[in-house]
């Protein structure tokens, strides 16, 4: 014979407050599963279980608690006539598939999924996953949304919504693929069925390859190299970011960030790609000599460019760093694009695709531009590299008179 309560536990929380949860007997083992409430015990009535006068919404909340208990019922009559013996173990199989309210609500699930990814240091990813989850709860305005909820057509209406915040199909897709990965380990947690998985409809690779790779050409980077900085010294840190990143194949903003004096040795610079975790071995050239003096001359710290100025910072001290000065870094780049009459959208990532449109210019062979950036396969470098200016196809057809 099993018990099957609503129960305020007795394990206090940080807050002061006291979770709701449902708690299960059976062949006197117990479980808990937590619920979306939690309280103070004047709000609670022990002997109901259920929120008394007092709490706001009370007659709502407790309608939804109702709501839980009788699916814990439900699926424990299931599993009684499905099996003579079953085990708690088997009943919270299937209750969390199908009836534990804080794993089916996507929010709660995704508040743990970025909790667990900032535990592991995974802090660009936490905060990439908290924008799309902020996005999605804006556009579904409500905090409760079940994993049966996400629909192709529920993702269909997310995506016009999207777009008519003029958003692009590069970031519509990163908002997707947010979605999609969290329900992947939703099903691997037996949380949802993967018979409900609404991304056999609903085609993220619809929304790749209609953005316009962003380039500069060799003359438009030789502007940027040789700009008079010093009628603009306050673009002078980010003038050298860029600058930086195009001589060292590309490098990104997070690894040139993290870039140490320990990683420079003699003519070479050696570091390993956050991104990838692939291993660079990088040959210094002038450019980046000039910029790796000036620097040496300035700083007091491990690293080489003045971004991580504090000792033992946390991942969420370095990921916020990084994120408020990636944001000035860009906003100077569009003025120094401005100053060398470039009318082109100039931002961090421009140098890497730059680095690549330029090696194409100069005639080297798209597989040693996919090696030198660190590409699994030439496909990857052909989506870097932009098409040839129609002026130079106009050139190759006189070729013809």
């Amino acid at each position: 014979m099993a018990s099957i309560k609503v129960i305020l536990r007795k394990k206090q929380l940080s807050d002061g407050t006291y979770p709701v949860c449902l708690r299960i007997t059976k062949d006197r083992k117990t479980k808990y599963f937590k619920t979306i409430y939690k309280t103070i015990p004047k709000h609670w009535d022990t002997a109901t279980g259920t929120f008394n006068k007092s709490y706001d919404n009370y007659i709502q909340s407790n309608r939804l608690l109702l709501k839980f208990k009788a699916r814990a019922l439900k699926v424990y009559s299931d599993l009684e006539i499905e099996k003579d013996n079953f085990s708690l173990e088997d009943f919270e199989n299937h209750f969390r598939i199908e009836g534990n309210p804080i794993k089916q609500n996507i929010f709660n699930f995704w508040d743990e999924i970025i909790n667990e990814m900032i535990d592991a240091g995974r802090t660009g990813n936490a905060r990439a996953n908290r924008d799309s989850y902020n996005s999605i709860k804006k556009f579904h305005r409500s905090r409760l949304l079940n994993f049966r909820d996400i629909t192709a057509t529920f993702l269909n209406k997310y995506e016009v919504y999207l777009r008519s915040r003029e958003g692009t199909d590069g970031g519509i897709a990163v908002r997707m693929r947010a979605i999609r990965a969290l329900y992947n380990m939703a099903i691997e947690r037996n949380i949802v069925k993967r018979e409900l998985y609404p991304f056999n409809s609903y085609k993220i690779s619809k929304l790749k390859g209609k953005g316009i790779k962003r380039a500069l050409d060799i003359d438009e980077i030789q502007n940027i190299i040789n700009m008079d900085i010093s009628k603009h010294p306050h673009l002078l840190n980010s003038h050298n970011y860029f600058v930086f990143s195009f001589y060292t194949r590309g490098m990104n903003f997070a690894d040139m960030m993290k870039l140490k004096w320990s990683d420079i040795s003699a003519d070479k610079i050696t570091y390993k790609r956050s991104k990838t975790k692939r291993n660079f071995i990088i040959k210094i050239l002038p450019p980046v000599k000039v910029i790796l003096e000036h620097y040496s001359q300035i700083g007091d710290t491990k690293y080489i460019f003045p971004i991580l100025l504090r000792k033992n910072m946390t991942p969420n001290q370095i990921e916020n760093r990084k994120s408020k000065t990636l944001k000035k870094y860009n906003k100077d780049l569009k003025e120094i694009a401005k100053v060398c009459d470039i009318n082109k959208n100039v931002s961090s990532y421009v140098a890497r695709h730059s680095f690549a449109n330029c090696l194409k210019q100069k005639g080297v062979a798209t597989d040693v531009i996919s090696e030198s950036m660190g590409h699994q396969n030439v496909a990857i470098t052909q989506a870097y590299l932009k098409e040839l200016d129609s002026a130079i196809l106009d050139e190759a057809c006189e070729l013809l008179l």
